[in-house]
């Protein structure tokens, strides 16, 4: 099984894969570098992985170049996070359940449930999985339906605040 180790620190500069390879070259050949590059620019982000055969050939590598020099900068080798079903499948970020960005209203829209069964980001609709049931204004009134996910949670606070209000 192969392990992908992360390397950081690398100059935002014209790097190449080969140039990377070549500082792991004593490591084999089972070794292959990889440079993260910005689509517009086609200059190095600043990081890049490596892939290697086993556990302890990681183990070995990263021992032997964590600190060293390329390009003048000192790099920085880790092991890398495996990569989850939705990074593989999707370039944009799904931003987790619960931290969408508030719309008008202050319904929150998104939301990385829907993003994984398919469905459309942002938009109207309310954040989440579960009901998609859109925000209710009316004109220039300040009417608003409270998130059917949170009405029962609403109005137990609501009870707890009145009784707490009627009885000094």
């Amino acid at each position: 099984m192969s392990i992908r180790l992360y390397i950081g620190n690398l100059p935002k500069s014209d790097v190449e894969r080969q140039d990377l390879q070549a500082v792991f070259a004593e490591a084999g050949e089972s070794v292959s570098a990889k440079v993260i590059k910005d689509r517009k620019t086609g200059k190095c982000r600043g990081f890049g992985f490596l892939t290697v055969e086993d556990e302890s050939q990681a183990d070995e590598i990263i021992e032997k170049y964590n600190g060293a020099m390329f390009q003048e900068l000192a790099i920085k080798l880790e092991k890398a996070l495996p990569k989850s079903e939705e990074e593989e499948s999707s370039a944009k970020p799904v931003t987790p359940r619960g931290e969408g960005q508030r719309s008008e209203g202050g319904q929150r829209s998104g939301g990385g449930d829907r993003a994984k069964k398919g469905g459309s980001r942002g938009g109207s609709k309310s954040g989440g999985g579960g009901n998609k049931t859109p925000a209710t204004y009316t004109g220039g009134d300040t009417t608003f339906q409270p998130d059917p996910r949170w009405a029962n949670q609403l109005a137990i606070l609501k009870e707890r605040f009145t009784e707490v209000t009627t009885n000094p």
